[in-house]
């Protein structure tokens, strides 16, 4: 039984009695309307339709992609795999959805319990707990990029800020919605995953001297030995290092393949050659899939050069969110908690090494190595 068809089961009643009051019935009319699949639509919008049409007119015949299935899709698997934990939460979602809430549902990478299920096509994400109550960066790079004909295509869509259960979220389109078992993986973007005023303090701590230490003994200098501590800087620095992000500017934070359980452990693959391999298994023998997924980044790329959102921002601890399944492909760019507005009269180049007060974050340096990585990845080849 798919989600549509238990979502039908479910009476309004119901569903606006574990929703509870204050403003939320907004969301149950939304969830029911899209349940009886009256408003499909509303979450594929033309700029994706688009992109899954090239996918499949610019595949070669000979391409080694299993045909779609043509039974309708079951929604287990997908809902194993959905980016969420949602067990510290008590969001609205389908009583489908709830049953497995305390077993099936986990968070591919990021803070655990970050995000809930809202429904069938959207996701809620609690904003970040260092966040003035006045101040959503990550709600108003949404709302910027959406506003913007180019970019709005390579981000999920935004939907809305809201309260629940004193918490604070935004609602944001589920990239996973639609396809079949896919393909996933997470790339966290950037030679610099911290904002420069987390590491403006230059006390030496002792925990911190601690954690690096049982990360890698040999890592303090004999000074910070004798000290027994280190600066935040330092250890920020130390933890890049520790992965691919300080010398590719990406680092591959997780992995799903279809049928097996999520690679979560991969933040120090760090060598090309174990980088390139990575990718290789991602994209198994799916030569077509590996074409469309680097036009895509090629894509984003250029829209990213050309944004003047992306000129005026310094893009921090952003991800770049890879799909693929049987017939359809996908990147977007996701995690924009620490994006902050450049100071008055500074500009960068999204490339260049960072140094204190630049601001330079090497977002376009990985996704150069990226891309570059993607498109010379030696794939198996196929069986004849």
């Amino acid at each position: 039984m798919t989600v549509t068809s238990k979502m039908n089961s479910v009476s309004r009643q119901s569903l606006l009695s574990r929703l509870g009051p204050g403003g939320l019935l907004y969301t149950a009319n939304k969830i029911l309307a899209v349940a009886s699949g009256k408003d499909e639509e509303r979450w594929r919008g033309k700029e994706e339709g688009a992109l899954f049409k090239r996918w499949r007119r610019n595949a070669p015949e000979s391409s080694p992609v299993a045909p779609a299935p043509t039974s309708p899709a079951q929604p287990s698997d997908l809902l194993k795999f959905l980016a969420i934990n949602a067990l510290e939460l008590s969001a609205p979602a389908s009583d489908a959805l709830l049953k497995t809430r305390s077993s099936e549902w986990f968070q591919l990478s990021g803070h655990p319990g970050s995000l809930a299920p809202a429904g069938p096509g959207t996701v809620w994400k609690r904003r970040s707990p260092g966040d003035h109550p006045s101040h959503n960066p990550e709600r108003d790079a949404y709302v910027a990029l959406a506003s913007c004909p180019h970019m709005r295509s390579a981000i999920p869509r935004y939907y809305r800020e809201l309260e629940y259960g004193g918490e604070h979220f935004i609602e944001l389109q589920d990239l996973l919605h639609g396809f079949r078992d896919p393909h996933v993986m997470d790339v966290k973007m950037g030679t610099r995953t911290f904002l420069e005023d987390e590491v403006s303090n230059a006390r030496a701590r002792t925990d911190l001297y601690e954690k690096m230490v049982r990360l890698d003994p040999n890592a303090p200098t004999e000074a910070e030995h004798t000290v027994r501590a280190v600066t935040k800087l330092r250890y920020m620095q130390f933890r890049e290092q520790c992965s691919s992000s300080a010398e590719q500017g990406f680092r591959i934070e997780a992995v799903k393949l279809p049928g097996q359980p999520p690679l979560t452990d991969l933040q120090k693959v760090k060598e090309p050659g174990h980088l390139t391999a990575t990718v290789a298994k991602f994209f198994a023998r799916n030569e077509r899939a590996r074409r469309s997924i680097a036009a895509r980044l090629r894509e984003i790329r250029e829209l990213f050069e050309n944004s003047e959102f992306f000129r005026t921002h310094e893009i921090v601890g952003s991800s770049i969110f890879i799909i693929y399944d049987d017939e359809r492909v996908g990147a977007w760019l996701i995690d924009f908690a620490k994006t902050r507005r450049l100071p008055e009269g500074l500009s960068v180049t999204h490339r260049e090494p960072w140094e204190q007060g630049s601001h330079e974050e090497g977002f376009l340096y990985g996704l150069d190595r990226l891309i570059e990585t993607i498109e010379t990845a030696k794939l198996p080849e196929v069986s004849r």
